[in-house]
């Protein structure tokens, strides 16, 4: 190779190395600017739940309420404190907690239309729910206000260690994880049917609204029991970050880097469900979050699950409250249960999905 040649070469690897430096960490910033925006719009979403309702209360006097209660008259001290915003709350922290849990449940099965509910752990907080209101479990003195929930985040979780059990029985495999929840997804279904048509009339419209969802039973210890949830989940999914990235790119790929998938997988389940569990086990039953909140943060934010995990949070985050202003502002006067306002924003992108995925395949 003659000198010219050389004197070349080592003047442009220096270049093209400082180019690629360059383009990364201008992807780096533009993805931390776009969770900064996210953040943002989560607050503000958060702020306008707040203004929204019945009693008139406009936007300024909720924000300088927040900061100066005494500025306020008693009346609307209550309605702030006590009602809208422990509602607020609880959309935020069940929005997030959903959204994390269908980011992990997405990379975990390698499936883009996967989402919490995959593992039928809905279908079983359902099903606990009804069985608290149908056999009347009041005998033993506690409230239905925590019987309820207790028996749903019990029934949820035991749904899942089976499907784990057998899952590791028979190798924690995708296809073998899919087949067992969706096979707990209709049985489960079939038992809430089947304690519904046994019931009275007073507890059928419990347990449907039930699987309306709502967040009218927020309390302030219920949020705080979520939000614990969630922040300790939070972390461990960090800490693996790099393990689910790579396995997005590919089962082969990521135990070439020295990964057990097998392993990996299974805590993946754990903290799916052990997010969606403690989350509609207080507010019943809410759908689309954990399918259609990763997808706007992937979409945003790209398979870099250091910054995809909780951009997911963040966008579920939004969504429910979006959802929940909506559902106190498409009828005047009527709060509708936010199950049914996720619902129908979410089918029409649950079909988009299917569509733009028949096309690529």
């Amino acid at each position: 190779m003659s000198v010219q040649a050389q004197t070349t070469q080592s003047s442009t690897q220096p270049s093209s190395r400082f180019d690629i430096e360059t383009t990364y960490h201008q992807l780096i910033k533009r993805r931390v600017q776009l969770m900064g925006a996210l953040m943002l719009c989560t607050v503000l979403a958060l702020l306008v739940d707040l203004a929204s309702g019945p009693s008139a209360m406009d936007f300024s006097t909720v924000v300088l309420g927040l900061f100066q209660s005494e500025n306020l008259s008693r009346g609307e001290e209550v309605i702030l404190f006590q009602v809208r915003l422990p509602y607020s709350l609880m959309a935020v922290v069940v929005g997030a907690a959903l959204g994390l849990a269908g980011a992990e449940m997405q990379t975990a099965l390698n499936n883009p239309l996967a989402s919490p509910f995959t593992l039928g752990v809905s279908a079983a907080a359902t099903l606990g729910a009804a069985f608290a209101l149908v056999f009347d479990w009041n005998w033993s003195g506690i409230s239905s206000t925590y019987i309820v929930p207790a028996s749903a985040f019990v029934f949820a979780l035991l749904s899942t260690a089976i499907i784990l059990l057998l899952a590791n029985h028979f190798g924690a495999q995708v296809g073998t994880v899919v087949l067992f929840g969706i096979s707990m997804f209709f049985a489960l279904n079939a038992m809430v049917s089947f304690l519904q048509f046994l019931s009275s009339e007073d507890t059928l419209q419990q347990i449907v609204f039930w699987t309306m969802g709502s967040l009218a039973r927020a309390t302030w210890d219920n949020i705080v029991i979520v939000a614990v949830v969630f922040a300790i989940c939070l972390p461990f999914s960090i800490r693996n970050a790099w393990a689910m990235t790579l396995l997005r790119c590919g089962e082969d790929h990521a135990r070439s880097s020295g990964i057990s998938v097998e392993s990996l997988r299974l805590k993946l389940m754990i903290r799916v469900s052990l997010l969606t569990a403690v989350s509609i086990a207080f507010v019943g039953e809410i759908g689309f979050i954990g399918l259609v909140g990763p997808h706007i943060a992937r979409l945003l934010i790209g398979e870099d699950h250091r910054f995809f995990l909780p951009a997911s949070a963040l966008c579920g985050a939004l969504m429910m409250s979006m959802a929940s202003i909506a559902s106190k502002s498409l009828i005047p006067g009527i709060i509708l249960p936010i199950g049914i306002v996720t619902s129908l924003v979410g089918i029409p992108l649950f079909m988009i999905l299917i569509i733009t995925r028949a096309r690529q395949s």
